[in-house]
């Protein structure tokens, strides 16, 4: 079988929970995925002509009045097997951040202490505005959602989400101390 990017597999998990067009699609990276696996426009739209061409996919394409067409694509069973597939695959790497912050603090002594503490603070600001919105986030999950299979499988990313960022709180409030 041949093996696709990983942005190929998120495509094909998006399509499990009903969205049907590139808009749905990015719209639901930008509400939930977003905040750790970021796809844009510029992907999707061949990912998902990939994916027709290699039958993990169908489109059905709507006529729409003064608008353009609407195409609509479903998976497959060939393309819910490979899903499943890659969801069985061990995890091949572990993930590195990339964070401006720590880059800039690694070589702090170049810079003025009050520079490295403001920026220090806006970032802790920043974290805990996250905090807030994925607090948001799982309202709206344990509201709205409260009956669908993936609800629990959204909560645990989300908490990810949420102790990650409670972490990185914590480490700006000790940093900021010890400077």
């Amino acid at each position: 079988m041949e093996k696709y990017n990983n942005t190929t597999y998120a495509i094909l998990g998006i399509l499990t929970t009903g969205c049907k067009s590139g808009y749905d699609i990015k719209q639901l990276m930008d509400r939930s995925l977003s905040h750790f696996w970021k796809i844009s426009y510029g992907q999707i739209y061949p990912t998902l002509k990939q994916l027709t061409e290699s039958e993990l996919v169908t489109v059905t394409t709507t006529t729409q009045d003064g608008k353009p067409d609407r195409k609509e694509y479903d998976l497959t069973s060939k393309g819910m097997e490979a899903l499943e597939k890659w969801l069985l695959q061990p995890i091949e790497q572990t993930p590195v951040e990339r964070n401006e912050v720590l880059l800039k603090l690694f070589f702090g002594r170049h810079q003025p202490t009050d520079k490295t503490l403001a920026q220090l603070e806006d970032y802790k600001q920043k974290l805990v505005e996250r905090l807030q919105t994925y607090t948001s986030i799982e309202q709206a999950i344990r509201t709205n959602h409260e009956t669908d299979p993936d609800a629990q499988y959204w909560l645990f990313t989300l908490d990810y989400g949420k102790r990650t960022t409670a972490a990185a709180i914590d480490w700006c409030n000790a940093t900021i101390k010890a400077i």
